[in-house]
C-alpha cells in the first residue's frame, strides 16, 4: 500500500508550500521507510528559501485544553502592551493569532521592576516547534545541507524585500522569517560562515527600528543558554571574517559587510540580554541641574562659522529609544556584559578612522563605537582619548581666531599655578574664577605649575597636582567625606560644613583627570558612578557603600518572628553629625508614631536607603555632579561607559602585573633587556613587597595605579644615565622615563633605587 501512495503524496509535497512540525513529521517517516530523503529535502528547500512560505510555517496550532484560558488572558494583558508599543512608535506591532498561548523561551528569571516583561511579546510562530523540527532534522547531513542551500537563495531576496518594499509594515509577521531561521542551531558552523551567515545579518540588519525592538523584546524571554547561542553565532562570524582576512589602515573592519552587519544583530542580542536581565527602570536620578551656562566664545563662533559640536550633549542609541530602556537600568545582565566584547576586532579595529566615522555619521561608513558593548576598555578609552584631545585643539583654535578678532592674548590652556603648601586654596579658587566666567575654558589642555618649581608640564606634573588635591580633598580632618574603615571607601559628609561650591570643584577635578587622561587615587563606591550615570542608589547599594547597615536591614527582611513586637522600631532613624550627636529624621510623617511591622517593612527598608544613599546628600552630590558635567557633557563618555567601567577609567587598575610591565618595557642610551644592570633592576623590582612597588610605579609615572588594560598597557623606557656614581635614579613622569646610571653591584642599585622611590617629591631641572 505504501507504494501505491507514494506518487500522490509526492504530488501533494510539489503542491506545499509551508510546513508545520506534523507535515515535517509526515515526510520524514516516509522518507525513513523508503530511504530517499529528497523528497523532504526538496520541500526543505522550496519552503526554506521563500519568505513568503516561511513566514506561513509552523504557525501556532488552535489549543483545546486548559492552557486556553491562560493564553487568553495573556492576550488580554497583550492588547495593553501592544497599545503601548503603538503610543510609543512602534506602529507596526506583530500580529497575534487569537488563540496564541504565551511565547516560548527557556523560562527565565527577570528583574521585578521592569513593567515591559509582565505579558509576553506574541509572535505568531510556534518556536518550540520550530525547536523540536530542527533538532530531528539537523543529525541528519544531508538535510542540515538543505537548510544551508535555501539560506544563501533566501537572504538576498529577503534584504531587497526590505530595503525597497517595506515588507515588515505591510506584514509584521515577516519577523517570522528571522525567528524560524535563527533558531538554527548550526549557524555558527563553518558552512555557514562562509556565505549563507552574513548574507542573512545583512538581510537582518535592514529591518526597520519596531521590528528590531520587537526581535529584542523576544529574544529577551528566552533563556541564558539560547541567549548565549545567539551571542556566539554573531560573534563566532565576526571572529572567522577578522582572522580570515588582513585588515589594515588601507583595508578597513568597518567596510567588511559581513563583520559590520552581524556587529548590528549582535545588538539586538545585546538589549535583549539587558531586557531579560535584572532591571531597574524606576531609579532615576532626576536631570534637574541648571543649565551648563555656554561661554561668550558662542557669537563669535557664529560668526567664523563654528558652531560648538554636540551642542544637544551625546547621542543616545535608537534601538535604546525604541525599547525604552539603557544599559545602565540593568544590575545584572542574562549573560555577562564581557561575553559581548571581541577581543580579534578589537585589535585589527583602527580607532583613530573609526572615531572619525562616529563624529561624522555618514550614512556610508559604521563605526564600531556605536556598538560600544563589542569594545574593550581600552578601545573605548582610546576613543575618548581622541575626542577630547579633538576637543582641547578646537578650543585652542577658537582662542587664537578670538585673539586675532579682539586684539588681546588669550592662554590657549587652562593654566593653574599653585603653591604647593596651599594646593587647595590656590586650585579651587582659580577653577571656581573659571567655572564661574567662562566653563569652556574646563575643556582647554590643563596646564599646571608648582611655584617656586622648574617642572614644565607635559602631562607628570599635572599627575602629581591630581594626587596632591585628592589626597587633600579625602582627608577625613577637612570633613568633606566621611570614611568607612572596613570597605575602605569614602560616602559624602551629610553634615559637612563646605558650601555646594567645594563638592562641584570636586567634580570638576574628577572631571579634569578624565578629561586629561590622568588616574586618580579615589575610593568611592560602585553607587556613586551609577549616580553619575543617572541611577539612583537603592537597597542593594547599600551591600557596598554601607555593609553593616545593608546586613542589619537585610536581617530585618529575612526576621521570621514579629517584628513589632521584638525590634520596637519606628519610621524614624536616628544619625549622628560631624561631632557625633543624634540627629533624627523621620522617613515617614510623624515617622515615630508609625511601627515597622511585617507588613510594613519593605517599605521602612526602601525608604531608609533612599534617605541614606540620595536625600540626605543630595544637596552634595547634585553641585558633585554638576562640577563633573561642566568638564564632561560634550564628551561621549556616558554613551560608551557603563559605570564599572567609569570607575577603571579615574582609577585605573589595582591589579599590579610587573611581569607585563617587563615585558612592554623599552630601553635606550645604550641599555637593552640583556643588560646586567637591568637583569638585576628587575630582580630588584620584583622582589619588592607590594607597598615598594606601588612607590616605584608612582615615581616613575606619576601614579601608582595600572592605567585601562594593566601595566602591559604602559609604556615605560629606561634609559641610562651615565656609569656607575652615587647619584640617585630619576624620572620623567610625563613619558615614563627612567633614568638610571650603571650601578656596579645589585646591592647599591637597591639601595640608590629605594631611597629614590621613598624621597620622591618636587620638580627640578637637572
Amino acid at each position: 500500500m505504501n507504494h501505491k501512495d507514494l506518487p500522490p503524496t509526492r504530488e501533494d509535497f510539489r503542491d506545499l508550500n509551508f510546513l508545520t512540525e506534523d507535515k515535517v513529521y509526515e515526510i520524514l517517516s516516509i522518507c525513513s521507510e523508503t530511504e530517499d530523503y529528497s523528497p523532504l529535502i526538496r520541500v526543505i528547500g522550496r519552503v526554506f528559501s521563500s519568505a513568503e512560505s516561511l513566514v506561513q510555517s509552523f504557525r501556532k496550532a488552535k489549543q483545546h485544553t486548559k492552557e486556553e484560558l491562560k493564553s487568553l488572558q495573556a492576550k488580554d494583558e497583550d492588547k495593553d502592551e501592544d497599545e503601548k508599543e503603538t503610543a510609543s512608535g512602534s506602529s507596526t506591532a506583530m500580529e497575534v493569532e487569537p488563540e496564541a498561548s504565551a511565547s516560548s523561551g527557556d523560562g527565565s528569571s527577570h528583574g521585578e521592576n521592569n513593567v515591559q516583561k509582565l505579558s509576553p511579546v506574541e509572535v505568531s510562530v510556534d518556536i518550540d516547534a520550530v525547536r523540536r523540527v530542527y533538532d530531528r532534522l539537523l543529525s541528519n547531513e544531508k538535510i542540515e545541507a538543505a537548510f544551508l542551500n535555501a539560506l544563501v537563495y533566501l537572504s538576498p531576496n529577503v534584504e531587497c524585500d526590505l530595503t525597497y518594499h517595506n515588507v515588515y509594515a505591510a506584514d509584521p509577521n515577516y519577523l517570522n522569517v528571522f525567528i524560524i531561521v535563527m533558531e538554527n542551531s548550526n549557524l555558527h558552523s563553518p558552512e555557514y560562515l562562509e556565505i549563507a551567515l552574513p548574507q542573512f545579518c545583512k538581510a537582518m540588519s535592514k529591518l526597520p527600528l519596531p521590528a528590531l525592538a520587537k526581535l529584542a523584546r523576544l529574544w529577551s524571554q528566552y533563556g541564558v543558554d539560547q541567549i548565549r547561542r545567539l551571542v556566539e553565532t554573531f560573534q563566532q562570524l565576526i571572529t572567522y571574517t577578522v582572522i580570515s582576512n588582513e585588515f589594515s589602515s588601507d583595508n578597513l573592519v568597518n567596510e567588511d559587510d559581513g563583520v559590520v552587519a552581524a556587529t548590528k544583530c549582535l545588538k539586538i542580542v545585546y538589549y535583549a540580554n539587558v531586557l531579560g536581565g535584572d532591571l531597574d527602570t524606576d531609579h532615576n536620578e532626576e536631570d534637574d541641574d541648571e543649565p551648563i551656562p555656554e561661554s561668550s566664545e558662542l557669537t563669535l563662533q557664529e560668526l567664523l562659522g563654528e558652531e560648538r559640536r554636540n551642542k544637544k550633549g551625546p547621542r543616545v542609541d535608537p534601538l535604546e529609544t525604541e525599547m525604552g530602556i539603557r544599559a545602565s537600568d540593568c544590575r545584572k545582565p542574562l549573560i555577562p556584559f564581557e561575553e559581548f566584547i571581541n577581543e580579534p576586532l578589537n585589535e585589527v579595529l583602527e580607532m583613530d578612522k573609526d572615531y572619525t566615522f562616529f563624529k561624522v555619521e555618514t550614512e556610508s561608513k559604521f563605526s564600531f563605537m556605536t556598538c560600544p558593548f563589542i569594545l574593550n576598555a581600552v578601545t573605548k578609552n582610546l576613543g575618548l582619548y581622541y575626542d577630547n584631545r579633538i576637543r582641547m585643539y578646537s578650543e585652542r583654535r577658537i582662542t587664537a581666531l578670538y585673539s586675532l578678532v579682539q586684539g588681546q592674548q588669550l592662554n590657549p590652556y587652562l593654566r593653574l599655578k599653585v603653591r604647593r603648601d596651599h594646593i587647595i586654596d590656590d586650585a579651587l579658587v582659580r577653577l571656581e574664577m573659571i567655572a564661574m566666567e567662562n566653563p569652556a575654558d574646563l575643556k582647554k589642555q590643563l596646564y599646571v605649575e608648582f611655584e617656586g618649581e622648574q617642572g614644565v608640564d607635559e602631562g607628570g606634573v599635572s599627575k602629581e597636582f591630581f594626587q596632591l588635591v585628592v589626597e587633600e580633598i579625602f582627608n577625613p580632618d577637612i570633613g568633606m567625606f566621611t570614611y568607612d574603615e572596613s570597605t575602605k571607601l569614602f560616602w559624602f559628609n551629610p553634615s559637612s560644613f563646605e558650601n555646594e561650591g567645594q563638592f562641584t570643584l570636586i567634580g570638576i577635578v574628577l572631571g579634569l583627570a578624565i578629561y586629561n587622561n590622568c588616574i586618580l587615587d579615589v575610593h568611592f563606591p560602585m553607587v556613586i558612578y551609577r549616580k553619575l550615570m543617572g541611577k539612583k542608589g537603592t537597597f542593594r547599594d547599600l551591600a557596598d557603600s554601607h555593609p553593616v547597615l545593608f546586613q542589619s536591614l537585610k536581617d530585618l527582611m529575612e526576621y521570621e518572628g514579629n517584628v513589632e513586637e521584638d525590634m520596637m522600631i519606628t519610621f524614624q532613624i536616628s544619625q549622628t553629625d560631624l561631632f557625633g550627636n543624634p540627629l533624627m529624621y523621620d522617613l515617614k510623617e510623624s515617622g515615630d508614631k508609625i511601627p515597622v511591622t511585617n507588613e510594613n517593612r519593605k517599605d521602612f527598608v526602601a525608604l531608609y536607603a533612599e534617605y541614606m544613599l540620595n536625600k540626605s546628600v543630595e544637596k552634595q552630590f547634585k553641585a558633585f555632579r554638576r562640577g563633573f558635567h561642566m568638564v564632561t557633557n560634550e564628551s561621549p563618555l556616558k554613551y560608551l561607559f557603563r559605570p564599572e567601567e567609569i570607575e577603571l577609567l579615574i582609577c585605573g587598575s589595582r591589579n599590579l602585573d610587573f611581569q607585563a610591565l617587563e615585558e612592554s618595557t623599552e630601553y635606550d642610551g645604550g641599555y637593552n633587556k640583556d643588560s646586567r644592570i637591568i637583569r638585576d633592576f628587575w630582580e630588584t623590582v620584583h622582589s619588592f613587597e607590594q607597598e615598594k612597588k606601588r612607590l616605584f610605579l608612582q615615581f616613575t609615572t606619576g601614579t601608582d595605579r595600572a592605567p585601562v588594560g594593566g601595566l602591559g598597557k604602559l609604556k615605560m623606557i629606561i634609559a641610562k644615565n651615565g656609569p656607575d656614581s652615587d647619584r640617585l635614579p630619576t624620572s620623567h613622569t610625563c613619558f615614563n622615563v627612567l633614568l638610571l646610571p650603571e650601578y656596579s653591584t645589585v646591592e647599591k642599585l637597591k639601595e640608590r633605587l629605594l631611597k629614590a622611590i621613598t624621597y620622591a617629591k618636587g620638580f627640578g631641572m637637572l
